[in-house]
């Protein structure tokens, strides 16, 4: 309770804050806090974890501190808002890449995630990047698009590229978690609200699954595979929320995406739009796979797979409301020009 106490404290410190130097302190009660939640177990691999996330961390926010401090020394300004001095900004875009993990900074993401329960592991997709988000959205104005771009497009497709090969469940998360922050990171120069309903819906998609996984103790493809007789409702919700996370029309992912292609063509970015939509094909590939592994009814006959019991535990209501907000929002989308 404490940690988890602390981990809130922290993400608020930062995300209401104006001065650096509270949005650093806050960004460093986040690390120290999430540590205990990963290393939780004391098996060799999350204690390996928690030394990657640990060291990842404290570099960004060594990074961020220098590059407010470097604005601060041209610009006599603390302010977060009036990022001004232009090494400044790149370092702070490199430092808030890091903290994200977005590519070429994406190497501890799926190994700490791998490395953690599957609630830390909600936490650490969901929660731990609202501060460097919030961020990027005070100092989006002032940062260089062209990089951001850069990073956005290999995000997404390293991203894309490396989940598909991958048999546990939770780094397929991780590498579908940096290929949203492409999408995010893409619009943040031209429309930063975009970037926030985006980040808001992919937490929303996410919780939805890591919350069902919770619920069915599944970790890896194989036992995916076997897990339908335990929930089945609540199987073939997941495969919903998986062609949701991959960003299908009728779904709630389509939104995002629709919002986000539109405004690049607004500024005449086409030809970036189109390559970010055909790298988010990759995506759906390991989102199909997935889907297609929870909502199988069969084992394969080639190993004799023992059935698993059905579950009578009443379903969470939050799994519930975050399943169909994440499959139904799509006809909301009217209201969202009225909100940006």
């Amino acid at each position: 309770l404490m940690f988890a106490l602390s981990l809130l404290l922290g993400t608020t410190i930062t995300i209401t804050s104006n001065h650096w130097i509270m949005a650093w302190a806050g960004l460093e009660i986040n690390t120290l806090s999430i540590l205990p939640l990963i290393a939780k177990s004391h098996h060799p691999r999350a204690i390996e974890a928690a030394t990657k996330y640990f060291m990842t961390q404290a570099t960004a926010s060594a990074l961020v501190l220098f590059s407010s401090m470097t604005n601060a020394w041209h610009t006599g300004q603390w302010d977060i808002t009036q990022m001004t001095h232009t090494t400044s900004c790149l370092i702070l875009t490199s430092a808030i890449a890091m903290k994200l993990g977005m590519v070429p900074f994406h190497f501890w993401f799926p190994e700490v995630l791998q490395g953690s329960p599957i609630i830390t592991g909600l936490i650490l997709s969901t929660i731990m990047k609202l501060p460097p988000i919030a961020l990027l959205y005070m100092t989006s104005h002032s940062l260089n698009p062209t990089l951001l771009t850069l990073m956005a497009i290999m995000s997404a497709a390293l991203g894309g590229w490396m989940g598909l090969n991958q048999t546990q469940i939770r780094k397929i998360l991780a590498f579908s978690s940096i290929s949203h922050l492409g999408w995010m990171a893409i619009i943040i120069p031209f429309s930063p609200k975009l970037t926030m309903l985006n980040f808001y819906l992919y937490v929303l998609m996410t919780s939805a699954i890591f919350l069902t996984m919770n619920t069915v103790k599944v970790l890896k493809l194989s036992t995916l595979m076997t897990s339908w007789t335990k929930a089945p409702a609540l199987n073939t919700m997941l495969l919903l929320t998986l062609l949701s996370l991959a960003g299908l029309p009728p779904l709630t992912g389509f939104l995002p995406k629709w919002l986000i292609i539109q405004e690049l063509t607004k500024q005449n970015m086409a030809p970036t739009a189109i390559i970010i939509s055909l790298l988010s094909l990759l995506g759906l590939f390991f989102y199909l796979r997935l889907a297609y592994c929870a909502t199988i009814t069969l084992p394969p006959h080639t190993t004799n797979h023992m059935k698993q019991w059905h579950t009578y535990k009443p379903t969470s209501t939050l799994i519930a409301i975050s399943t169909v907000m994440s499959i139904m929002l799509l006809p909301i989308s009217p209201m969202i020009p009225t909100i940006l």
